[in-house]
């Protein structure tokens, strides 16, 4: 089963540490970053889809994605 994660967060060190904590946990870039202002805290935002294939199971939403 392949899942799917978007990760979120400021444009700053944190959201890189982010998505390289992910790249580390075996998670793979999936598209490029995206990239919007936020005009309430007048900061930009970014995202990232990243993916993982795990052992088929099924799929159980109550589970956090980071637990398979």
């Amino acid at each position: 089963m392949q899942i799917y994660r978007f990760l979120t967060g400021e444009d700053d060190s944190a959201f890189c540490h982010k998505v390289t904590k992910a790249l580390s946990e075996g998670w793979q870039l999936h598209g490029g970053p995206t990239y919007a202002y936020d005009a309430v805290s007048k900061k930009m935002r970014c995202g990232q889809a990243v993916t993982r294939v795990v052992a088929d199971q099924p799929y159980d939403p109550d589970k956090k994605l980071v637990d398979y």
